[in-house]
């Protein structure tokens, strides 16, 4: 693993499994705030202008289509098809297409943590890519279970984090003109920090009133 930061010029973002029909499965983290996350990192790929891989099961099985809300995010972006293996790189259309992006960081998320995530990021270290896992944007069907793939991923190599994280690595200097893209994405998708510009902005309209 190399120090070199992420960039949105030298990273790959990979999306995996993000199918309705595993929804309410997940119990490691509640739904809305998963699908919070989910989309932000879709946004952030789209809005960075980062490589992005997105791969599903074939819509016909159970799991079923896409997230209607990360559809809407990527839109006309290709959706890899896989009709088997936890291990995307296992295929060899996802497999071709990370190759095409020609980049060796990949930035994944996706679901089940403990299945095809665990798996594809496994696949990825033993491709040589470097890989960073998306934590909070991926889930499974436990607290243990996520948390122990978490785990087995850092210890084969990967590195965790958010997409926040991410998105602020690409950023580095907030008054730097690209601050607009982290900014929208933390205004939609951190409400906590939302608030507290509204609260400021309100402070300051009432000093200027006073």
């Amino acid at each position: 693993m190399t120090q070199e930061m992420l960039t949105p010029e030298n990273t790959t973002v990979i999306l995996i499994d993000y199918a309705v029909g595993f929804a309410n499965l997940l119990r490691s983290h509640d739904l809305s705030t998963h699908l919070n996350n989910a989309v932000a990192l879709a946004k952030l790929a789209i809005n960075w202008k980062t490589g992005l891989v997105v791969t599903n099961g074939v819509p016909s099985k159970p799991t079923g289509a896409l997230y209607p809300e990360l559809a809407a995010v990527i839109g006309d972006h290709p959706v890899i098809e896989r009709p088997a293996h936890y291990n995307s790189f296992l295929d060899q259309n996802f497999k071709a297409a990370v190759e095409a992006t020609g980049r060796k960081k990949l930035v994944i998320g996706g679901v089940s943590t403990e299945g095809c995530v665990l798996q594809t990021v496994l696949g990825a270290l033993r491709e040589g890519y470097e890989v960073y896992v998306v934590v909070d944007a991926s889930a499974s069907l436990s607290r243990e279970t996520h948390g122990a793939a978490v785990q087995r991923m850092i210890q084969a190599g990967a590195v965790p984090g958010t997409w926040f994280s991410v998105s602020g690595e690409f950023l580095v200097d907030q008054t730097a003109p690209q601050s607009t893209i982290h900014q929208k994405l933390m205004t939609e998708h951190v409400p906590e920090m939302r608030m507290g510009v509204l609260h400021y902005k309100s402070a300051q309209a009432q000093a200027l009133k006073a």
